[in-house]
């Protein structure tokens, strides 16, 4: 899978690629990183990326050319015919394990990174085809949620993650949150690993396991429990 990543910031996301499970992913050929940095595409003297609000109001906003100059280079030069790309925004959908799980069956997904007050509205109306947010909240940019929608979409890929680091169990894989894990030793400070993970009774911990996750998410996500329910 390949990931085209447009930014104002590409040195950002160097330091995440170059660490632990994607750094592995990536070398493996398993997944393909590629970022763009929209400033070396605009036609301006300058390389300037932003202008003034028509209307008014506060802040800048990013001038349509050079975003669409990087979309069109992406598309060309990775003969992409019917390109999938998010705009990271406060004002999308926000992202889940179902979205995250269907962009992982995606040859490729192109990422564009808002700055100041967001992109002009024609370049979300001619290239883009999901706007995505990450939670209710604003950030200064879109590089902290496209790191957030490469990693959650990569570990759903097959061979990404070894045996051990298995995402079948993990938190909303199932509309439940993960049960507690516990590791040696079996005290500490007072506190004991509960008796049913040291049994070795496999269906009894399997049990445990599950009304854990039941009661979490009962108490912290009762949305999520509702939607287990039915």
């Amino acid at each position: 899978m390949r990931f085209h990543i447009m930014t104002l910031f590409p040195e950002i996301f160097n330091s995440y690629m170059n660490e632990s499970i994607m750094k592995r992913a990536v070398e493996k050929g398993i997944i393909e990183v590629n970022i763009y940095n929209i400033r070396d595409f605009s036609n301006n003297k300058h390389k300037k990326v932003d202008d003034y609000p028509f209307g008014g109001g506060a802040g800048m906003v990013m001038t349509p050319q050079p975003i669409y100059d990087t979309y069109k280079h992406i598309i060309d030069t990775h003969n992409i015919k019917e390109p999938r790309v998010v705009y990271l925004t406060p004002k999308g959908k926000t992202h889940n394990q179902t979205i995250a799980s269907d962009m992982s069956k995606l040859d490729d997904v192109i990422l564009l990174c808002g700055h100041y007050e967001g992109i002009d509205q024609r370049i979300i109306d001619l290239i883009v085809t999901d706007e995505i947010s990450i939670g209710d909240y604003v950030l200064t940019g879109g590089e902290l949620p496209a790191l957030i929608l490469i990693d959650s979409i990569s570990r759903l890929i097959s061979g990404v993650l070894n045996q051990d680091e298995s995402f079948e169990e993990e938190s909303f894989s199932n509309d439940l949150l993960e049960y507690p894990h516990y590791t040696r030793p079996r005290e500490f400070m007072e506190m004991t690993v509960p008796d049913v993970l040291l049994s070795g009774n496999h269906k009894k911990i399997e049990e445990w396991r599950n009304d854990e996750s039941v009661r979490i998410t009962k108490e912290r996500r009762p949305d999520l429990y509702k939607k287990a329910c039915k």
